[in-house]
């Protein structure tokens, strides 16, 4: 798995959490052709593959140091290193069920979750729980007001007796 200077200062600037665009930016590319240049780089499964294993150096953390004092910001310390170490990932805390509203809305509550995964799954659980505005389409309303406009005066007459009584 070679790469190149360009390569690796993308996969650089992406395991430290920069967009396509920017990583590309980082690496040299103009920036009217970064955002096609990041777009190629990201799918390129060597490159990929760099991505993730640099962020695994990245991501790993030396124990906390140990200061004289305060046993309580210490605890704090090592609860910060386990939650840093998960990487925000609860899914074991989370309902084993077939019905996903139920799943989406424990990932929107959970705590521990990571804001983007829970505000996306509020943005997808709410058009289960919330109705639509109106509860008609446009063709259904016009049809309704005409009902209405035909009512009073204009309204439809009696049809004509078919069958004459006698």
């Amino acid at each position: 798995m070679v790469l190149t200077d360009k390569q690796r200062q993308f996969v650089d600037a992406k395991a430290r959490g920069a967009s396509n665009k920017e990583a590309a930016e980082a690496a040299g590319s103009k920036p009217s052709t970064a955002a096609a240049a990041g777009s190629r780089w990201a799918s390129d499964p060597k490159i990929a593959s760099a991505i993730l294993a640099r962020r695994a150096e990245l991501s790993v953390n030396p124990g906390p140091k140990k200061r004289r004092g305060n046993v309580k910001a210490e605890e704090a310390a090592e609860d910060a290193a386990e939650i840093s170490e998960a990487d925000g990932e609860f899914l074991s805390c989370l309902p084993s069920t077939d019905d996903p509203l139920v799943w989406l809305l424990a990932l929107m509550n959970e705590p521990r979750a990571k804001v983007f995964d829970r505000r996306n799954a509020a943005q997808t659980a709410v058009p289960y729980i919330h109705g639509k505005k109106a509860e008609a389409g446009k063709k259904e309303q016009k049809a309704e007001a005409a009902k209405e406009a035909g009512k009073g005066k204009y309204s439809q007459s009696k049809p004509p007796l078919t069958v004459v009584k006698g």
